[in-house]
């Protein structure tokens, strides 16, 4: 199993370590409601360092990049950022990615920890470009810094103005007194705040300056477990939950990264064109319980008589609605928001309704 470069500090601060994509994370320190409600509310600190990072870079990253993204990276422009999949060619997606522009020959995407050296395979041996493909996954070390208090906390870090730094945009510079800091405006939790990359050797230092910089603000760290809590309060799909090889972007309600744009000619476009003329037999739906209760993934989903109707992708019992919310795939005609349904638990069916996420709309 790998470490990041802050694991010594996850055990010094008490964290619950679990095995998570061949590394040993912490899943929590306090608890995950105490957590999940810091960020909400204030600011908290992940180590994402096992997420991958891959350049592609020289005379021809521009069109490889296009080519195996779903999305449009010709709306892109140095210092944007855009979220996007790899289609497989099947129907289904490689994985989802974030793609950063650096400049018109040089990306970076960013892709889960559990999809690095499948990503880079999929990138590597499709490239029929003369451009570099680099997995840079083990170099660089990752924080995401999130919360509605998280700009303040890192301004004391910078002399860049993080203020003009706008969602999905990042910049690169000075930060913690190391330079080549990425400081980008994103993050999976949808209270906003930053995700810093930076390379590993200055990874401690870098932890350290951000939790002075927050100690007056109650600045703590946050585990796997509240990243998972807050990603699903917004609906934001998992990979391996939510999508994966057999899930096309069409039924996963990704077609908004999907760009039929004349001339976007990426991997699998006719058959997820075809997809969305045509209509899917089945969709990702968010959904809410009426009853107590905490709907896991596998559980089974229906109508209310019983007819079992798809099943249950992710879900939990929401720290900030105090209700349980899911998302699972559906048939699509019981996929209308409004729907009834029955999440199956432990032989019960417990009323639900179909809802649009996100569950909890951050003030």
């Amino acid at each position: 199993m790998k470490r990041t470069v802050f694991y010594e500090r996850h055990v010094g601060l008490g964290a619950r370590i679990v095995p998570f994509a061949g590394f040993e994370m912490p899943v929590e320190y306090e608890g995950i409601r105490k957590e999940h409600i810091n960020v909400r509310t204030n600011v908290g600190v992940f180590d994402v360092s096992h997420m991958g990072e891959i350049w592609v870079k020289g005379e021809g990253a521009a069109e490889l990049v296009q080519k195996l993204t779903s999305n449009d990276i010709r709306k892109l422009e140095p210092g944007k950022i855009q979220y996007s999949c790899f289609p497989n060619g099947k129907g289904g997606i490689v994985d989802d990615l974030l793609v950063y522009q650096f400049g018109e020959d040089k990306y970076l995407l960013v892709v889960n920890a559990a999809n690095i050296e499948k990503d880079y395979l999929w990138v590597f041996e499709r490239n029929d470009t003369p451009a570099e493909v680099e997995n840079a996954s083990d170099k660089i070390s990752q924080l995401a810094v999130q919360g509605p208090n998280a700009l303040k906390v890192l301004q004391k870090l910078t002399p860049a103005d993080l203020s003009g730094v706008p969602y999905y945009t990042f910049i690169t510079g000075r930060f913690a007194g190391v330079d080549e800091v990425i400081i980008s405006n994103t993050g999976y939790t949808g209270s906003g705040g930053f995700e810093i990359y930076f390379y590993n050797g200055d990874g401690p230092a870098i932890w350290d300056a951000v939790f002075d910089a927050g100690k007056e603000t109650g600045i703590a760290p946050a585990g796997l477990a509240a990243r998972d809590t807050l990603r699903l309060e917004m609906g934001y799909c998992l990979y391996g939950n939510d999508i994966d090889d057999t899930t096309s972007p069409i039924e996963a309600g990704l077609g908004w990264i999907t760009k039929f744009t004349e001339g976007n000619r990426f991997t699998d476009r006719t058959r997820l064109e075809v997809q969305k003329a045509s209509g899917v037999d089945r969709r990702l739906v968010g959904f809410e319980l009426l009853e107590k209760g905490i709907p896991r993934q596998h559980y089974k989903i229906t109508d209310p008589k019983g007819n079992e109707i798809g099943e249950v992708t992710s879900g939990t019992m929401s720290p900030m609605l105090n209700k349980g919310i899911g998302m699972g795939y559906v048939n699509s005609d019981h996929a209308r928001e409004g729907t009834d349904i029955r999440i199956l638990i432990r032989d019960k069916q417990v009323p639900a309704k179909v809802v649009r996420p996100p569950f909890y709309k951050p003030q």
